[in-house]
């Protein structure tokens, strides 16, 4: 929509009318949430706005500009989009494996000059717009037949597998859960989905034995054993349980975490923010934050639950999915439920790249609700 177009009354009120669909109770939570990791990195920075707080909040207002910008696109552009982002993040991960930038013994990162990026992290998007797309062309009685999940299988095995090989464990999870959850949402036949259940189990002793890289390999037998080096592979979850625990109900003040003021406790800003928050807020702060996220959930879930398509619906429940993972996830680790695989707890952990993916996600959220009533088509006629 062009600038002049804006300026007939028309287009206004068009707009305005879009403005009001967006669920801004929705978009209070979330800047709740970045708030509050504002908060703690400024705490953990030693009441200083540098080197974290600042940067995250400057990111945040202009990922929220871009949610509700994307909020106002036609839910039948983002279903056009669908194939073509999946195949361009595909193609980025094989690049990466042919001329991806190393750093800290992992090659996930293309550069373009100064600027570098992470395919994975459109693939997060990609995953579930694709998957969507496909479900949404074919009936509900030939989603629940195995032999319909050959094509899914392989469209979440692809990337998964790719990732996986950078290495990247945690982004490689999260690709792989949210596909899965996508295909069980699609309507999955449960005789399926327990026989897939029962050979993952199977499956995870020989994949950690053979599969994993030494470094994860270790992560994972630390997790089930982190006394055994507490000084070394052990410490990250040592210390984080310090941390939780010494909060105790109302924590022990704003400013005042031994764990995290005195450096006890590493990657206070990013993975381990929630531990963070814990010491200094105990477990009402916890309940807080959670609560807020668990909102936001619940509210994203509602979305998918009034589309119309069901392209809407998927896309919308495959991003809050993913959303749901990044919580779920974080919140084993730090408690030492789950091996350290490094995924931040969304909008409140400090970083540009996952904030980024998150609301662009939550713009595709958004955009299903504000264009709720929206008939998106495949060529071969409305599919409501």
């Amino acid at each position: 929509m062009t600038v002049s177009a804006l300026t007939r009354p028309g287009e206004r009120d068009r707009l305005v009318v879009k403005m009001s669909e967006v669920d801004w109770l929705f978009a209070l939570a979330l800047c709740l949430i970045a708030g509050a990791g504002a908060l703690m990195m400024f705490s953990i920075a030693g009441s200083s706005w540098e080197p974290w707080a600042a940067k995250h909040l400057t990111r945040f207002a202009l990922c929220f500009v871009l949610m509700i910008g994307l909020a106002m696109i036609d839910l039948r552009v983002w279903f056009a989009i669908s194939y073509p982002l999946y195949g361009i993040g595909l193609l980025l991960l094989v690049a990466v494996e042919v001329a991806g930038d190393v750093r800290m013994g992992a090659q996930r990162w293309l550069a373009f000059g100064p600027f570098s990026f992470q395919p994975s992290e459109i693939m997060k998007l990609g995953i579930v717009l694709a998957l969507a797309r496909f479900y949404h062309g074919i009936s509900a009685d030939n989603a629940r037949l195995s032999w319909w999940l050959l094509v899914p299988a392989a469209m979440i095995a692809a990337p998964t597998v790719l990732v996986m090989h950078q290495p990247d464990l945690g982004t490689a999870m999260l690709i792989a859960m949210t596909g899965v959850a996508i295909v069980v949402l699609a309507g999955l036949s449960w005789r399926i989905i327990l026989a897939g259940v029962a050979a993952f189990v199977v499956a995870v002793p020989p994949l950690v034995m053979f599969v994993l890289h030494d470094y994860q390999r270790k992560r994972v037998l630390t997790f089930l054993d982190p006394e055994s080096d507490p000084s070394g592979s052990g410490y990250h979850i040592l210390q984080s349980k310090i941390a939780l625990g010494s909060g105790g109900f109302f924590g022990k003040g704003y400013g005042l975490g031994s764990q995290s003021q005195l450096n006890f406790l590493p990657e206070k800003q990013t993975d381990f923010i929630f531990a963070t928050l814990a010491e200094e807020f105990g477990f009402l702060g916890c309940f807080s934050i959670l609560f807020l996220y668990g909102a936001v959930i619940f509210m994203a879930l509602r979305t998918s639950a009034l589309a119309h398509s069901h392209f809407g619906r998927l896309s919308a429940a495959g991003t809050t999915a993913t959303f749901a993972l990044y919580v779920l996830i974080n919140g084993a680790m730090v408690m030492g439920l789950a091996p350290v695989v490094g995924v931040p707890m969304p909008l409140l952990s400090y970083g540009g790249t996952v904030m980024l993916t998150v609301m662009i996600g939550f713009g595709l959220v958004q955009a299903v609700r504000v264009h709720r009533y929206s008939e998106v088509t495949s060529g071969k006629g409305a599919l409501m």
